[in-house]
């Protein structure tokens, strides 16, 4: 992936109106993404929090799947530890047909204690569940009979009746922001994501070019059919009509974010192994969000690609507080006055005020 592209990173977050609205009006929003052209919308997955109301993200994309076309999409991440392989492994096959070849699988441990927790899983014992879950599923994507015995799951010549349409099996992709879990990404030749600001995901994007290098074509490579794994990096954006919508509207949107983000750790009397802030401001001097007119964020995303030598952004637009109309217009704005000067394919959109 040389050519700059833009994907879409969704919480689906708790709002003042009922959840029925609520994926309404990200079913809209999704139909909007399809048509300008975005790569990719990647949901979350989180359970017992207003942070993810989408804690069955493969249910929500079967109904992406079926008002979208072009646009790719799948969790970032599925919970495998949370999960019986052999029923996600279905599910990966049914939601890959639906979408005539359109999934990307994001996979993770999950970073919250406190869900897995709430699931009777030991945050301890998560990393040995997630490999373990991890070589089931890949295996089950690619065999006709599924035979694994280790520690934490048994599988004894189950035929797999259903198969995936991409061979031999969907893009997996990782989340990445240690040297471990980069490390873990590159050695399976992932498709990676991250955080942070450009001069750390320049840093990150260097040396899991050199990893992937090593390790790409070997017995662990999860992507074969992906010559070279995409990196991407995640931004909050809102696009104003003017400097007063990001103090009056996105800016007290962004601290129900943060409120939504950290309330389990909070709960519990404890705060996050990741320095969150409430302070929208602060965020994009950190360089981890985007808000202001649409000349300002084209400055702004012109500096991110020359720093940061990554060529996929990812953007939550639907955030915190935001209410329907709110993300419209930011994604609207996007679409007609900043994606056409990155993407020449962008399609254009009706222009936001």
């Amino acid at each position: 992936m040389n050519e700059i592209k833009f994907g879409v990173f969704d919480h689906i977050e708790r709002r003042g109106d009922s959840l029925e609205r609520l994926y309404q009006g990200r079913l809209e929003l999704l139909r909007e993404y399809d048509a300008a052209g975005f790569f990719c919308y990647h949901v979350a997955e989180h359970h017992a929090t207003p942070l993810g109301m989408a804690p069955s993200p493969g249910i929500f994309l079967a109904a992406a799947a079926q008002c979208t076309r072009r646009i790719h999409f799948g969790p970032l991440v599925y919970l495998l530890p949370l999960y019986n392989p052999l029923r996600l492994i279905s599910e990966i096959c049914m939601l890959d047909q639906l979408s005539n070849g359109r999934l990307e699988i994001g996979v993770g441990r999950g970073v919250s204690p406190f869900e897995l927790a709430y699931y009777g899983v030991s945050f301890m014992d998560s990393r040995e569940i997630f490999d373990e879950a991890l070589e089931v599923i890949v295996s089950g994507l690619r065999s006709e009979r599924l035979t694994h015995r280790g520690r934490h799951f048994r599988f004894d010549g189950v035929p797999m009746e259903l198969g995936p349409k991409q061979r031999p099996n969907p893009p997996f992709w990782y989340g990445v922001s240690t040297p471990e879990s980069l490390m873990a990404a590159a050695s399976r030749g992932m498709n990676m994501v991250t955080l942070g600001p450009a001069t750390m995901v320049k840093e990150l994007s260097a040396r899991y070019r050199e990893e992937v290098a090593r390790y790409k074509g070997g017995p662990r490579d999860l992507n074969p059919q992906v010559a070279t794994p995409i990196i991407g990096a995640i931004r909050h954006i809102y696009v104003a009509g003017d400097e007063r919508e990001v103090e009056q509207i996105a800016a007290p949107a962004y601290r129900i974010y943060y409120n939504n983000i950290t309330k389990l750790w909070l709960d519990f009397r404890t705060l996050p192994a990741v320095g969150f802030t409430p302070d929208l401001a602060r965020a994009c001097q950190m360089d981890v969000a985007y808000a202001g007119t649409a000349e300002r964020i084209l400055d702004e995303l012109g500096r991110f690609f020359e720093r940061s030598d990554c060529r996929y952004l990812v953007l939550s637009f639907a955030w915190g507080g935001l209410d329907q109309d709110a993300s419209r217009r930011s994604v609207d704005r996007f679409i007609s006055k900043v994606m056409p000067h990155f993407v020449s394919s962008a399609a254009p959109a009706r222009v936001a005020d």
